[in-house]
């Protein structure tokens, strides 16, 4: 049974910083390159950052340093780590493997939001 569940969300001031927590599914997760996603009012979901099973990491340009993405293999987990969040940050922020099929399933996702 496919599972994605992401939390670790809230609210935080500009500056500060959440880390977030996905928990996927074995068969989602094992030698699959995972992904976090965000998706803002208004807007479309974006990708934010990505790592493959052996650890690779890339970037969105507008992370700038700021997040880190990491993954536990034993455990099924991927994480975000986010520093010197900005109001601009402000979305629901969603893991799922990288790139996305169509149709994919897509966990709840977690709320992040980033006051003045």
């Amino acid at each position: 049974q496919e599972q994605l569940v992401e939390s670790g969300g809230g609210l935080v001031q500009a500056g500060g910083s959440l880390n977030l927590s996905c928990a996927a599914s074995r068969d989602k997760f094992t030698f699959a390159t995972m992904g976090w996603y965000r998706e803002a009012p208004g807007k479309q979901r974006e990708y934010v950052a990505r790592i493959t099973y052996e650890g690779q990491l890339m970037y969105n340009d507008f992370v700038e340093g700021r997040f880190t993405i990491s993954r536990d293999n034993d455990k099924n987990m991927v994480y975000l780590q986010m520093n010197s969040l900005k109001p601009e940050d402000t979305a629901v922020y969603y893991c799922n493997v990288a790139p996305v099929p169509p149709n994919a399933y897509w966990g709840q996702g977690t709320q992040v939001t980033v006051s003045t």
